[in-house]
């Protein structure tokens, strides 16, 4: 593969590169500036995905005992927070030998357990600091030197970013984190979502808590925190579609009790069986629905009315107005037995469905 050319993606959107890939260009940038005193417009990196990228370099600044370089972060088509963030690596020279990397302005530095990066070093996730290092390391190695050097790492508007995220609850405090396994970010990434969703898991295991909260969406969140009060922060984990997969990852992690809340768009599949939510991986079993609603006591003509119905939304209208919460307990405990039958048992498992505007439609707890 050329060097500068991504792997296309599996749907045509343009592909990006990582916080980590970032920081590891400008700090390859910023010590050849520092070792020739020639400020380079461009620093070529070999990435994690196997091939190299060309990143541009601006902001060259050679000072008596330092220098620095930055980029600005293109994640293509991905909607990440830190999309066109200024990366900056500032390098300076030091005594002892060997390359020292640490964090400045804008990258948080973490403050809780359960995480890659131990409590109190900057958030730079363990395959960015190695692309770091080797980055810096090839370029002394060019030029015969052997001092040591330290590497510090900024983004100007990391702390504004991180805002826009959930590294305070995964106690990442101060600004944003270096990340990226593969120096490219591919849009929508299911691989990413997922890393996070195990990583909220693990911390919020690191912090004690034996139960956790999963919810789909931020709305959902919302009202499970007004519910679920007596818990941390770190318990609430939002999930998105991949219920299977969190469900299974809690257990995996020492939670004694996992709780589900969210809409019957999402949790009706749950109930079917459906580990895997997202609108395209399976539609809602209205003939299923029409059962439960009979087993749950509705007349012949509402059954009839949710066998025909087009979502899961209107079914739980349907139910909601003729007063047969009977279904969604029922509702609930199918979902219950699903996620506990994916997780091989020896956990409680509880789900709670509410409405778009918090209302609890039912709920259930079952163990196993």
């Amino acid at each position: 593969m050329k060097s500068g050319e991504a792997p296309a993606p599996d749907k045509p959107m343009r592909s990006g590169f990582t916080t980590g890939a970032c920081a590891a260009a400008t700090a390859k940038g910023a010590v050849k500036l520092l070792l020739t005193g020639i400020a380079p417009q461009q620093a070529v990196i070999s990435l994690p995905a196997g091939f190299d990228h060309a990143f541009e370099l601006i902001e060259q600044r050679l000072d008596a005992d330092s220098a620095s370089c930055a980029t600005i972060k293109d994640g293509g088509d991905d909607p990440d927070a830190t999309h066109q963030a200024k990366i900056v690596a500032t390098v300076s020279w030091r005594e002892e030998a060997g390359i020292e990397l640490d964090g400045g302005i804008g990258v948080g530095r973490v403050t809780k357990p359960g995480l890659p990066v131990p409590v109190g070093e900057a958030a730079i996730n363990p395959v960015p600091r190695r692309m770091i290092t080797e980055a810096v390391s090839q370029v002394l190695e060019e030029h015969g030197a052997t001092r040591g050097v330290r590497v510090v790492i900024s983004v100007p508007d990391g702390e504004e970013i991180a805002k826009k995220t959930l590294n305070s609850r995964l106690g990442i405090i101060g600004g944003i984190s270096i990340l990226g396994t593969r120096g490219v970010v591919v849009p929508f990434s299911t691989s990413a979502y997922m890393a996070s969703v195990v990583q909220a898991i693990s911390v919020a295991s690191a912090s004690g808590c034996e139960e956790i909260v999963l919810t789909t969406g931020g709305s959902s969140e919302k009202y499970a925190m007004q519910m679920y009060s007596h818990l941390s922060e770190e318990a609430f984990i939002q999930m998105g579609d991949f219920v299977g997969f969190a469900v299974k990852h809690g257990k995996r992690l020492n939670m004694k009790k996992i709780i589900l809340v969210g809409m019957p768009g999402k949790l009706s599949k749950v109930a079917q069986g459906v580990m895997m939510v997202h609108s395209k991986s399976a539609p809602v079993d209205f003939g299923f629905l029409a059962g439960i609603a009979r087993d749950a006591g509705a007349d012949p003509e509402l059954v009839e009315a949710v066998a025909a119905a087009n979502t899961a939304s209107q079914v739980a209208d349907l139910m909601t107005e003729a007063q047969c919460l009977k279904f969604f307990e029922l509702l609930c405990g199918c979902a219950c037995r699903h996620c506990l039958e994916h997780a091989a048992g020896g956990i409680t498992v509880e789900m709670v469905l509410v409405t778009m505007k918090g209302q609890v439609l039912g709920k259930a707890v079952i163990s196993g």
